[in-house]
């Protein structure tokens, strides 16, 4: 007759199954010391883990009679036969605990469970000792043995790996669910006005058709947030949201971003490039800024938007995609139209849902809901808890134009976290009261000097207001982008 107990090697070859797919911490620990007093044919089995303190063993679980009441205790580094294991590394094989002067008794005692004999193994992770995995007793009598003991060794060295891989997936798990409430934290429309709430719920309704959509709205109302909500809520959701900010390229720059090139298609395309076109493939792509896209441009955009197909520059092959579009620019679209400058047929594709983002001064409603939304966030990205607007500046911000709609308001909230020096933000920390006071500081000055000033200030908020781009910050003053390089340097404006 064939006897229907495993040899320990069959167990081990059990084991690697398990150990590679178990990701959850709290199944792990049981399947360990199951596995242990099965394979070993044991009592009892514990798995006891080290503390944060690194001083303390816990006993993270346990099998056998006493199972619950063993849980209750601890045992301090280098206390009995686990406790010395898991100061010393060394693997320990005791036939008789009577007659070992490191075995404690105590908790044997305590729990009236007779220990007769042990084999304790460390759990190692290279030179570092996380735990013990101890067994106790074998069912049929005997005292464990060497072989024993080996057998114990092996397994605890994958056990080991096992929680050690399972506590990285935890890592990583948490810092993945982090990093999702950060990014929707950062994505989140704020807003309760009815313009807002239109908005939004007109987001909502077209997430989960095909239809392009055209996003509207002057320069920091939250075109791209827009985008997200749609591509988020939509059924691509899975698959990327590929953004690309049309206004910043030139044409042949724009040309090689959404169509990619192929190996050796010009100088110094010495590697394939894929397109935004292809890596948005099942997902969708936000072409922001697509009323400063060329008529040239615009064809190829069309014909792909036509036919789903398109070739890399340099290439023969036909690539086909399924994306979605969404585009948004902050120009007046229909009058782009009607001079010739934005193709037609292009713009009912573009635009079979149009969603208008209204500007900050339309929503007034809620621009101090926005700027306490923004003062809670850089309090806690610059550890500044303490801070709080007085009531001067509530009232300079409620009332400001804000011309630059919500970026302007949240570089504006984050210089006056950076820049204040007391518990409560003033007006004198908004840098939009900065450059008036600088302005009014201009009457004693003699003209260079004062033109000079104004000059760098002019430009400083123009950036700003852009976030540093300097294609768009030309383009805004109406000079070349070399000139207005020339004139940083020259002013000496730094950290933009």
């Amino acid at each position: 007759m064939h006897s229907n107990v495993k040899s320990p090697i069959q167990y081990l070859n059990d084991i690697s199954a398990w150990v590679s797919c178990v990701q959850e911490q709290e199944q792990l620990p049981r399947l360990i010391v199951n596995t242990a007093a099965r394979m070993m044919q044991a009592k009892a089995s514990s798995l006891m883990l080290l503390d944060e303190d690194g001083q303390t063993l816990r006993f993270e679980i346990t099998t056998g009679s006493r199972k619950k009441e063993i849980k209750k205790f601890q045992v301090k580094l280098g206390q009995g036969i686990a406790g010395y294991v898991a100061e010393t590394g060394i693997p320990l094989l005791v036939e008789d605990v009577s007659k070992d002067p490191r075995w404690n008794s105590l908790i044997s005692k305590n729990i009236d469970f007779k220990t007769t004999s042990i084999a304790c193994s460390p759990l190692k992770i290279g030179p570092d000792i996380i735990g013990v995995l101890q067994i106790v007793d074998r069912r049929d009598g005997r005292f464990f043995d060497g072989d024993d003991l080996d057998t114990l060794n092996v397994f605890a060295n994958v056990c080991a790996k096992a929680i050690y891989n399972c506590r990285q997936v935890e890592i990583v798990n948490r810092k993945n669910i982090e990093l999702t409430e950060q990014v929707a934290e950062q994505n989140q429309i704020i807003g309760n006005s009815r313009e807002v709430k239109k908005a939004i719920a007109d987001g909502l309704k077209v997430a989960n058709t095909k239809a392009s959509v055209m996003v509207l709205g002057e320069s920091g109302t939250g075109k791209e947030l827009m985008a997200r909500l749609i591509h988020l809520e939509s059924a691509r959701k899975e698959f990327p949201l590929v953004i690309l900010n049309c206004g910043a390229l030139t044409e042949s720059l724009l040309e090689d971003e959404l169509f990619g090139h192929e190996k050796g298609a010009f100088t110094g395309a010495s590697v394939l490039k894929m397109g935004k076109f292809e890596l948005a493939d099942k997902g969708t792509i936000f072409l922001d800024e697509i009323g400063e896209m060329s008529l040239n441009m615009q064809t190829r955009l069309l014909r792909v938007l036509q036919e789903g197909i398109y070739y890399r520059v340099g290439g023969s092959k036909p690539i086909c995609v399924d994306v979605r579009v969404i585009s948004a620019t902050n120009r007046d679209i229909e009058q782009e139209v009607q001079k010739k400058r934005f193709r037609e047929d292009l713009y009912y594709r573009l635009n079979v849902v149009q969603i208008k983002n209204p500007p900050l001064r339309e929503r007034k409603s809620d621009i101090l809901l926005l700027a306490h939304y923004f003062l809670d966030y850089f309090k806690k990205k610059q550890a500044r808890l303490d801070l709080e607007f007085s009531a001067r500046t509530l009232e300079v911000i409620r009332t400001h134009s804000w011309p630059g709609n919500i970026r302007e308001l949240k570089n504006a909230v984050e210089r006056a976290v950076i820049m204040c020096e007391g518990p409560l933000i003033s007006p004198e920390d908004l840098p939009f009261i900065v450059a008036q006071k600088e302005q009014v500081s201009f009457d004693k000055q003699q003209l260079k000097p004062a033109i000079k000033k104004f000059k760098k200030n002019f430009i400083i908020h123009t950036l700003e207001s852009v976030q540093g781009n300097r294609t768009k910050a030309a383009k805004i003053l109406n000079i070349q982008r070399t000139y207005l390089s020339r004139l940083i340097l020259e002013l000496e404006i730094k950290g933009i």
